[in-house]
């Protein structure tokens, strides 16, 4: 990511970039086309909200789902705001609402990022196939990152399936051995580990039950392919991108998706540098376009849902400092 900052600015630097191109770009959107990938990104979030209701049954059947989407909005808010020190409000939030453990929805924290990984590798590997047969004519550099993130991809893959398989056999043998591992602590220490674990145990059951694991894996499906289908609104509404086929936007969602690891509070950052990165090497946009596209995308995606969760968390009273001592309401573990 520190190599990509820094071709973007020496092609910045020394490009002479125009700051006219880059106004008339974003003043020459179709705002029919970005209003329908707006309404489609805040439908996942909606989506997320019941992927999450599906790892709470075995727990509780109390939560309504419209406090799960508020939870969801507000955690996202934070994510925005604070980077990814922010992730924990979400489980923490559902927690409170859900009347269950915290440490029981980290646990469900873990199985949703893995399956949005598992989803991400796997556009990702789409998107590098394509390349191949595609007429892109990627250059040395840019062929060289290829390869390199192709194992990266690979190895993380692997490694992702083993942890999930290793999660849903987590419960019985794997706690007993670790609680014999750590003996040594004093008892009130363990006692308080042993409940920490039995409370992450609680929430790995929905990966031990068939059904739940293939709704998991449906409505994990069904999400990335509308988050597709917004990318696709985005560059449709922009003249520079409007010709690009499905396949090219795949190829542009598989290197943005691995952008968008590196998220700085409040600018965002790796999103809109893989996005820049993508469509001047591989499309011939321009530098401007790029960026204005760029800019868009991330609003879009990210951005759009902070002034959603601002009035949320307002309406729940819940207060931002406050989040900073995050703790479960009956493990009594912050995190």
């Amino acid at each position: 990511m520190l190599a990509s900052v820094v071709y973007v600015y020496y092609r910045w630097h020394h490009s002479g970039f125009a700051w006219q191109k880059f106004v008339d770009v974003l003043s020459t959107v179709d705002w029919s086309w970005l209003s329908l990938a707006l309404a489609l990104i805040l439908a996942t979030y909606v989506g997320r909200a019941l992927r999450w209701e599906i790892m709470l049954r075995p727990l509780t059947s109390k939560v309504a789902l419209w406090k799960l989407v508020v939870a969801t909005c507000i955690g996202f808010t934070a994510v925005v705001l604070f980077g990814r020190a922010g992730e924990p409000v979400r489980p923490y939030l559902i927690s409170r609402k859900a009347g269950v453990s915290f440490s029981s929805q980290v646990a469900a924290w873990m199985v949703e990022r893995m399956l949005d990984l598992l989803m991400v590798l796997l556009i990702f590997g789409i998107a590098l196939t394509q390349i191949s047969r595609s007429g892109i004519q990627p250059g040395p550099r840019i062929e060289a990152a290829l390869q390199a993130a192709g194992l990266l991809a690979g190895v993380t893959g692997f490694l992702c399936l083993a942890l999930l398989v290793g999660l849903r056999r987590f419960r019985g043998s794997v706690r007993e051995r670790l609680m014999v591992s750590l003996s040594f602590l004093p008892e009130l220490v363990q006692q308080k580990v042993s409940r920490f674990l039995h409370a992450f145990e609680e929430g790995m059951q929905s990966t031990q039950h068939k059904s739940y694991v293939g709704l998991l894996v449906i409505y994990t499906i069904i999400e990335w392919l509308v988050v597709a289908g917004s990318f696709y609104c985005v560059f449709r509404a922009f003249p520079e991108t409007a010709g690009l086929r499905i396949t090219d936007v795949i190829i542009a969602l598989g290197f943005v998706c691995f952008g968008s690891v590196l998220q700085i509070p409040g600018v965002g950052g790796g999103m809109q540098i893989a996005t820049v990165l993508v469509l001047t090497e591989f499309y011939g946009v321009s530098l401007e376009a790029a960026s204005g596209i760029a800019l868009v995308l991330w609003i879009i995606t990210f951005v759009v849902i902070v002034p959603l969760g601002l009035v949320m968390a307002f309406h729940e009273g819940i207060k931002w400092r406050s989040l900073r001592h995050i703790e479960g309401p009956s493990s009594g573990y912050g995190l």
